[in-house]
């Protein structure tokens, strides 16, 4: 299979690129990574007519870490920001999912920026977005705006983005100190797409929990944010976690049935995943601890 045809634009810099979004309009498709782009293209399930290759703009591939966020340029790979000291610091939760994301080779070449603007409710980093109250940064000829992570989803593959705007950069905020996180996931084979996956972090006060929360993959339309204190807050570090957790779990998500898992097995299994990861957030361990 290949793509059908499209005319390849090369801009230098973030204002040629915008300007040629906006003289395409819909006829048009941004190329990063491509590792998302590149096989929808090939089975022909999306056919623009303008391919905006923007690997040559100049600034867009820096990761800045600051007092209250990650910034990570949309030219920035999966395995640069998984490698990257700085930000696993700031944010373990980002190179704990990035360990997830399909495999090496994948992670080598795709971009965590294009995978949140991808918007694949099956895709790690969206989850992410949500649970860390992420920021994408917007620009177009129109000028710059900032969108809330929780705001950009709008459905599966959809997001809020005008079709002229360009993803200049994500800003992944940071926990508070001494908040917890971990994630998991479960896939029929290593490298797949998650069955069901989960993103925690925990808020702990001296020996009990403060504060949780929890985001999904590949059980919710969009990525959403899923408030756990009511039945973890005052538990004591190392307690076993609550039934209610699977509980709240099982009520929050919204998974399908499909040719790989049924809608149950996907709700028992997502439950499940919040009940292993939040016992293991909950114990000491350095990796986990922002």
């Amino acid at each position: 299979m290949k793509p059908g045809p499209f005319v390849h634009h090369a801009p230098r810099s973030v204002e040629e690129a915008v300007a040629v979004l906006a003289e395409v309009g819909h006829d048009g498709k941004v190329l990063a990574g491509g590792q998302s782009l590149v096989p929808v293209l090939n089975m022909r399930l999306a056919s623009p007519g303008h391919l905006v290759d923007v690997n040559l703009v100049a600034g867009l591939d820096g990761v800045e870490v600051s007092d209250d966020a990650v910034r990570v340029g949309a030219l920035v790979r999966h395995a640069g920001l998984e490698r990257h000291a700085g930000a696993f610091v700031a944010n373990p939760l980002l190179r704990q999912a990035l360990r997830n994301v399909a495999h090496p080779a994948i992670r080598n070449r795709g971009t965590t920026v294009g995978s949140i603007a991808h918007a694949d409710p099956a895709g790690e980093m969206p989850s992410v977005a949500v649970l860390t109250e992420a920021v994408v940064e917007a620009v177009s000829v129109r000028g710059r705006r900032e969108i809330a992570a929780a705001d950009f989803f709008e459905g599966p593959l959809e997001t809020t983005l005008e079709h002229d705007e360009l993803v200049e950069a994500v800003r992944f905020g940071r926990f508070a100190p001494g908040t917890r996180t971990g994630f998991t996931e479960s896939s029929r084979r290593h490298g797949d797409y998650a069955l069901a996956g989960v993103a925690v972090a925990v808020e702990v006060d001296g020996g009990t929990v403060r504060a949780a929360r929890a985001a999904f993959v590949s059980v919710t339309p969009v990525p959403t944010v899923l408030d756990l204190s009511p039945v973890l807050a005052g538990l004591a570090l190392g307690a076993p976690v609550p039934a209610e957790v699977t509980d709240l779990v099982r009520e929050h998500v919204e998974p399908e049935g499909d040719i790989h898992a049924t809608a149950a097995y996907r709700r028992m299994l997502a439950a499940e995943l919040t009940r292993r990861v939040l016992a293991t957030t909950v114990h000491d361990h350095e990796e986990g601890a922002a």
